[in-house]
């Protein structure tokens, strides 16, 4: 009798989770989840461990997070204007809105790169701007994979 019979017969019961047909937007919301704890994560390790990085400097990632949350809050549907009839503006609207989310996305990005060159790499302090621009860089991509990585079909 070896260790693997001992284990032969013990069931685990099954992840409710993973049940089901499609696993597409649980992997996308994990994946997008994932990388947004990650990009936050840097940027504290970063603050506590050198403390280079100033009070100013957090209000990329703040900008980054307000842009995942102003791209994500517009359904596929309102962009077709299938089911946004109301309003000033109509489906014109949140593609305006959804372009102002991406545009402020990607000026993260842009400012925390610049601000890894102009601050961090001349004083040798550079995981302090490495971690900053890791930060923007991880929002933005979660922001993106959780916009066009989930299906709407499935949400009835």
């Amino acid at each position: 009798m070896g260790l693997t019979d001992c284990f032969e017969n013990i069931n685990f019961p099954p992840c409710i989770w993973f049940e089901g047909g499609d696993k597409r937007n649980a992997y996308a919301s994990m994946l997008a989840g994932l990388l947004f704890f990650a990009g936050w994560w840097t940027i504290i390790d970063a603050s506590s461990v050198n403390g280079f990085i100033l009070a100013g400097h957090h209000m990329c990632g703040v900008v980054g997070t307000i842009s995942l949350l102003m791209v994500n809050s517009v359904s596929n549907a309102q962009m077709r204007g299938d089911v946004y009839e109301g309003g000033c503006m109509g489906s014109r609207g949140t593609r305006i809105w959804l372009f102002i989310g991406f545009v402020m996305g990607f000026a993260a990005v842009i400012a925390s790169c610049w601000i890894l060159f102009a601050n961090f790499m001349e004083t040798g302090k550079r995981w302090s701007g490495v971690s900053l621009f890791l930060q923007n860089a991880l929002i933005f991509i979660a922001s993106i994979i959780y916009k066009f990585g989930r299906s709407e079909d499935l949400w009835g």
